[in-house]
């Protein structure tokens, strides 16, 4: 790679689109290959940055091509200096590895999700989603509640896959920044949130208490907001398990908010209550 000196852990540039580590690293896309390898993909340059900072001993390989070293030079430089794989790879391999990944890709080693059980002790901020199904929506909502300090995200019940490169990338790498929790469907998660002394705090369009000053209370506590599916919102079983059912005003004639902007409201709220 152009003004990289030799060294034990950068490798070979890679030129050959159509070899198979190449193959390999596309596959990633599905959650097949993933579950395979036990590895996941990581795309473009914000989120490998992050997860060479925040995860690398996770990192098994690292690719960029000669552009993206040359606008992000940090990243192969702390790749080096962590002592990870730097693979140089031509434009061509790059674009048949991802489309999507702007010259710079990583390969992670995949974890068992954790559960509930590795919810940090005494949390205020939890974000809990519900049967996510959108990729984007996920990350969008990670990203979110790195933003406001959260202390941790739970997927409750049949949410996609986390490490999806569409919700790692819709993340911005915000997935390698706080603790991304599995837990099964809420009905069963509810008491085991309660005991680490959060409120349950759902936001829906039913709800009988206006998202505002009503909520400044509730909100300066310790709680969990609870974000349901996409196209359903939170089932009735799932209602019935909630403290609080808030509802986010709209005064115009929108009909509701996506989940990722809802998302952005609730917690934003919880930030500006407890300052």
């Amino acid at each position: 790679m152009t003004g990289l000196p030799a060294g034990p852990r950068l490798r070979d540039m890679l030129s050959n689109p159509r070899a198979d580590r190449v193959k390999g690293v596309r596959a990633l896309a599905g959650r097949s290959a993933r579950d395979r390898s036990g590895t996941f993909l990581v795309e473009g340059p914000q989120a490998v940055r992050e997860a060479v900072r925040f995860a690398s001993d996770d990192v098994r390989d690292v690719y960029v091509t000669d552009a993206a070293r040359l606008a992000h030079p940090e990243i192969v430089d702390e790749g080096l200096e962590a002592g990870l794989y730097v693979h140089p790879v031509t434009d061509e391999v790059a674009q048949a590895m991802s489309a999507d990944a702007q010259g710079v890709l990583a390969v992670l080693n995949a974890h068992a999700e954790p559960g509930l059980d590795a919810l940090p002790s005494a949390p205020r901020l939890v974000a809990v989603l519900s049967a996510v199904r959108d990729p984007g929506n996920l990350g969008a909502a990670i990203r979110v509640a790195d933003a406001v300090g959260a202390d941790a995200v739970v997927l409750a019940g049949d949410c996609v896959d986390p490490r999806s490169p569409k919700v790692i990338r819709a993340s911005v790498g915000s997935v390698f920044h706080l603790p991304v929790l599995r837990a099964p469907r809420l009905t069963e998660s509810a008491a085991l949130l309660r005991e680490r002394g959060l409120a349950l705090v759902g936001a829906d369009v039913s709800g009988t208490v206006l998202l505002g000053r009503d909520t400044e209370r509730i909100l300066a506590t310790s709680h969990a907001w609870i974000m349901g599916n996409e196209a359903w919102g939170l089932t009735s079983d799932e209602l019935r398990e909630l403290d609080h059912v808030v509802r986010i005003p709209i005064v115009g004639q929108a009909e509701s908010l996506n989940l990722a902007t809802a998302a952005a409201v609730c917690l934003y709220a919880s930030l500006f209550a407890r300052s």
